[in-house]
């Protein structure tokens, strides 16, 4: 090594401890070096070497006292166990400042008030700012999923790494003009929603900002950053009737009281939180109070607590239930193609993929508006605005029957936009706080119905968060975990019986539209959710492209629900299982048959082949076919349903029957051209003139066919 111009390092021979530096800094009959060097560790190949580094550790500065050692200078020393060349200490070591403080004694512990004042004033500072993502330094003690303002303007961000003392944050919020240096205030709580009276008719952003209230507020028609507003009106009045009394005992999700929420919600149940239990020792009697006015005061173990009609929730966390039960009753969305052929059910879960054009957020509003659910919850995730307005537009105009009176839509839905123009990262919380909302009214034993429109824009925003993260990207660039976070979203679903007394069973639906590009389904995020999802209900560019709305494509779409609602159908509509299957084979032999047609032509055909493709046509045609913006066909009763599939299937039957008989299709189909006619104007009939009417209509032209028929095979 010498030979190439390379100096040995010389190697200290023990680390030296604290109490070592301390006694050479303060003995004034040693030698001045604050560190012994053992002359047989320095090497005697540079004599010159050497000299210089007794000479460099000669003039070192002694360090400063340690708070470790003036606590061993408390206790008393045996003099002993000092080397004779130091003198015994005499005399405390005085402390050099810091800034450091310990935490206090638990005897010690400050008020509660001062301890959340300490806290909020506890923050940390910007690091690095990448488009939503922000990373913040002197962040010790930060939790996961904590909510935390960034900046001057107070941007809502939350943490979804950590490192060290850093936390990396996702803002919700445009970060443009963060800079470096810019304060990251700790607020010690997750995301949370506010759930109580005056959820319904309003509409939300992703993080439940009331946007009328932020209107008014800026008189602007943009979201100013930084704004908050609550998402409950604190000041309006709610009409509050106690169910319980004085000494009685309480536990989570008990309905304590109802609210007149509005004509649709008239008994909005107010349950108190989760995590909650005691006795109650004063609840405020009958009469109009604010959402915030403390109405219920409970004692466990001595501890009291109060509490008002609303209550916050973690949007992450799913709400406790006291069990989940299997799904029993059909989801009715008024969609003959969609209640027929692939039903789903209350609680269950369905995809809608389909490329741009093909009806998915036609079919989402029809959900929206017609389905037989008791809420609804219509998250706009990254989707166009324009559809969001017209979603406000239109659901006050149109109205449902209840009771014998005309009520509007709005009031039992909740809208929570977060349009394509609103920032990325809130895609994620506005699914999060939809799902959050919906399992709070099933709590009341509702049953809710979420659409969420698209989950595609959801993935696509946790691909570019994650990029910006620098994880691994897997297929397509999204991240590895996305099936496991649309599984966790998908799996909030369910009918399940709510927590506390009394008993009630309510269900959360969840319909989501998913977009894949170019109408993929190889697409991950549409391969990863038909893993999850029990129904399928799949749309065809093509069918949209010949006008046939709505463009479901009855070969690849599917429901897993079909022998679970068996046992329903059968009390009430005994036939519809058998007729339904009937069309899916038939409709499955035509596919067949029309490959066959474009080879050699439809002469070649038998008869029974030409029926067979003929009734087809018209179940495609008349019964599967829907108008979603005609008064007759916008909405389409289960009873109507089947008397539709009874009517053409007894067609289809018939004229199997005479050609059986040695008859021609031509002929029969000449012969009942008046019958095929009457059969296509089964769906002109409006459903408000009555199930009694409109049966009677349905079986005198069955009574007729069958007339018609007997004719055609006697002749």
């Amino acid at each position: 090594m010498h030979n190439v111009g390379f100096t040995p390092r010389p190697r200290l021979r023990g680390r030296p401890s604290f109490y070592d530096l301390i006694k050479s800094s303060v003995a004034t009959t040693t030698t001045p070096r604050a560190v012994d060097i053992a002359a047989d560790s320095l090497p005697t190949v540079n004599p010159r070497l050497h000299t210089e580094l007794h000479d460099l550790i000669a003039s070192t500065i002694p360090l400063p006292t340690s708070p470790t050692q003036q606590r061993h200078r408390s206790l008393p020393q045996s003099t002993s166990s000092i080397p004779e060349e130091v003198a015994p200490l005499t005399e405390p070591v005085t402390l050099p400042h810091t800034d450091i403080t310990m935490g206090p004694k638990k005897s010690e512990k400050k008020p509660e008030a001062a301890r959340e004042a300490e806290a909020e004033e506890q923050h940390g500072s910007i690091y690095s700012v990448s488009g939503p993502v922000v990373i913040a330094e002197n962040m010790l003690g930060v939790a996961m999923y904590e909510l935390v303002k960034i900046g001057h303007d107070n941007l809502v961000g939350e943490v979804i790494r950590i490192e060290g003392d850093r936390a990396t944050i996702q803002v919700y919020e445009e970060t443009a003009g963060v800079t470096v240096g810019d304060p990251a205030i700790r607020t010690g709580k997750p995301l949370s929603v506010e759930l109580g009276p005056g959820l319904m008719e309003t509409i939300y952003d992703g993080i439940q900002r009331p946007l009328k209230s932020i209107a008014e507020l800026s008189s602007s028609i943009y979201i100013p950053r930084g704004i908050s507003a609550p998402a409950l009106d604190r000041k309006k009045l709610w009409e509050f009737k106690p169910l319980m009394k004085v000494g009685d005992h309480i536990t989570g999700g008990d309905i304590f009281g109802t609210v007149y929420e509005n004509s649709l919600l008239d008994d909005h149940k107010i349950l108190l939180p989760p995590r909650a239990r005691g006795t109650i020792t004063r609840i405020s009697a009958a009469g109009k109070y604010t959402v915030d006015a403390k109405i219920l005061e409970i004692d466990f173990n001595g501890k009291k607590s109060e509490h008002m009609m609303m209550h916050t929730w973690p949007v992450r966390v799913p709400r406790p239930t006291t069990e989940k039960l299997a799904a029993n009753k059909p989801f009715v969305v008024g969609q003959r193609v969609l209640d027929a052929l692939f039903p789903s059910v209350q609680g269950g879960t369905v995809a809608i993929p389909g490329a741009f054009g093909c009806g998915k957020t036609v079919i989402s509003q029809s959900v929206s508006k017609f389905s037989n659910s008791d809420i609804i919850i219509y998250v706009g995730c990254g989707e166009r605005g324009n559809e969001m307005a017209e979603v406000l537009m239109d659901f006050p105009e149109l109205s449902i029957d209840i009771k014998g009176r005309k009520e509007p839509i709005m009031k039992r839905t909740t809208l929570i936009a977060n349009t394509s123009n609103m920032p990325v990262a809130a895609r994620e919380a506005s699914i999060y706080t939809g799902i959050t909302v919906a399992e709070y009214f099933r709590d009341q034993g509702k049953d809710v119905a979420m659409m969420a429109d698209s989950t595609s824009r959801w993935a696509e925003a946790l691909r570019e968060l994650s990029g910006r993260l620098g994880e691994m990207p897997a297929d397509q660039g999204f991240p590895a975990y996305l099936g496991a976070k649309l599984a966790s979203f998908y799996e909030r679903a369910g009918r399940v019986q709510a927590l506390g007394n009394p008993s009630r069973e309510g269900s959360v639906s969840i319909v989501g539209a998913v977009s894949p590009p170019g109408g993929d389904f190889s697409d991950p995020v549409t391969s990863s959710t038909l893993g999850i999802v029990q129904v399928f209900w799949g749309l065809d560019k093509k069918l949209a492209q010949r006008k046939h709305f709505p463009s479901i494509n009855t070969s690849v779409s599917y429901s897993r629900y079909t022998a679970v609602l068996d046992k329903y159908y059968e009390k009430d509509f005994p036939d519809f299982p058998r007729l339904r299957d009937r069309i899916k084979t038939l409709l499955s032999d035509s596919e067949e048959l029309d490959q066959v047609v474009q080879l050699v032509g439809k002469s070649a055909l038998s008869d029974t082949n030409k029926i067979t493709l003929d009734v087809a046509q018209l179940l495609k045609e008349d019964f599967l076919q829907q108008n979603g913006y005609s008064d007759y066909d916008q909405f389409c009763p289960i009873w109507k349903t089947e008397w539709m599939m009874k009517a053409m299937m007894g067609f289809h039957d018939e004229s199997q029957k005479a050609i059986s008989q040695g008859q021609s299709w031509n002929k029969v189909r000449e012969a009942t051209s008046d019958l095929q006619s009457q059969l296509r104007n089964m769906k002109f009939e409006l459903p408000s003139e009555g199930e009694k009417a409109i049966v009677a209509k349905y079986e005198k032209l069955i009574s007729d066919m069958n007339e018609k028929f007997a004719s055609v095979v006697d002749e």
